[in-house]
Parts: C-alpha cells; structure tokens; sequence
C-alpha cells in the first residue's frame, strides 16, 4: 500500500491489469522521460519516494541504499529540481536538474540498477548502461490498469523493458540476465511515476523499487 500524506490523498491499492498495446520504440522512451511532469508541483512542496533495496549478492547494499528519496526545488537562472537520499536522520545530496525538463526520478532510477548490477554482478557499467539506454528506444507492451486513489478508480500505464534479453553474455551475469525493469505511471500522482521496479531473477537475486509515497511540505 502506498501512503500518501497530502491531506485528501489516502492510500493506492496495487495496479490490476486490463488491457496491453504495442507502443514504438520513440514512444516508449517518450513516455517514460516524459516532459513537464514537474509543472504543476507546488515549488513549497517536495516529492518523497521509497526506496527498499534487496541484493543477495551484496548485503550491504540493502541497508546502503534503503532509504527516502525527496524531490524539491531551487531558484536560479534555470529553475531546478534537487534531488536528497534520506535515512535515519540523514541527508545526502544526490544532485540538481533543470525541473523544465521533467522528473529526474527516472534517470535516478535506471543509474542505480546500473550502478547496482556492477557492483554485484561484475563487468562494465558502460555495457550495462548501454543496454538499458538501448532497451529504452526498442517497441514495449504498456499495459493500462487500474488502481485505487482515495477510493476512486484512477488510470494507470506500466512499461516492461527486459535490456538483456538474448544477450549472449546473459548466463555470465550472475542471475542479472533476465533483469526486468517495470515503471508503473499515473496521471494521478503527482509526478507522474508512482512505482519504478527492477528485478533480477524474479526479485530473488536483485530487486530495487521505488514508490511515490507523498507530496507534502519541506522539512
């Protein structure tokens, strides 16, 4: 259950699938790094998202990487959303980007599976990176559902790329070669991206998710 502590948001029930279409490659990665998804979000305000990290093949990444990640933004000559890791009372920069351009939680999201599947599994993060950015541009199902929002039936689209599906290297990389990442999005959450799901061998070996868990006020 996702927790959203704006007052009137209650609570999102998991997405129930209903029907799936082919989308092309450039919309694909349209859809995903969609533009404007910050527009409407009250500059007083700060998106938070859960971060819970399971890898059996580098423990300490689980607590490492366990944590709160905040959204908030800076004035400037190019206005920006900054991004803030957040565990037990403490906080890290994790960077700044142009919020015209879009969430950056996105981007976040597949650095980290990058940087994750490296580190666990060994070989080169560039290769890696190389084909997550190409799975990025290739034709995907979007699987339209449904979840609840504040006991109201809300839209939503999920995305499943496979980046290593029929790599030949894919039995080397230590159960990452089947990894599966799933962005779930909403017109009803702020944002945009309600879940962002990474999955090696079915969550056995490595999972990484992401869940939008409120829109609330600067600490």
């Amino acid at each position: 259950m996702l927790r959203f502590l704006l007052a009137g948001l209650v609570s999102l029930a998991l997405t129930l699938p209903v029907a799936a279409s082919p989308l092309a490659g450039d919309k694909t990665y349209d859809m995903l790094f969609r533009n404007g998804t910050l527009d409407d979000i009250d500059r007083d305000k700060e998106l938070v998202y859960a971060r819970k990290v399971t890898n059996k093949l580098k423990p300490e990444a689980e607590a490492r990487d366990t944590g709160d990640i905040a959204i908030g933004f800076r004035d400037g000559a190019t206005e920006l959303a900054t991004l803030e890791f957040r565990r037990d009372g403490k906080h890290r920069s994790l960077g700044s980007f142009p919020a015209n351009v879009g969430n950056p939680m996105i981007m976040y999201f597949y650095e980290t599976v990058v940087r994750d599947m490296a580190e666990a599994a060994g070989g080169s993060p560039f290769y890696i990176r190389n084909r997550v950015k190409d799975a990025l541009i290739q034709t995907s199902d979007v699987v339209v559902g449904e979840a609840m929002l504040d006991g109201k039936t809300v839209t939503t689209e999920t995305i499943r790329l496979y980046p290593f599906k029929d790599d030949p290297n894919a039995a080397q990389m230590q159960g990452f070669g089947d990894l599966e990442l799933r962005v779930t999005m909403s017109e009803a959450v702020p944002g945009w991206y309600m879940s962002l799901v990474a999955e090696a061998a079915g969550g056995e070996v490595y999972r990484s998710e992401l869940t939008f868990d409120r829109l609330g006020g600067k600490p």
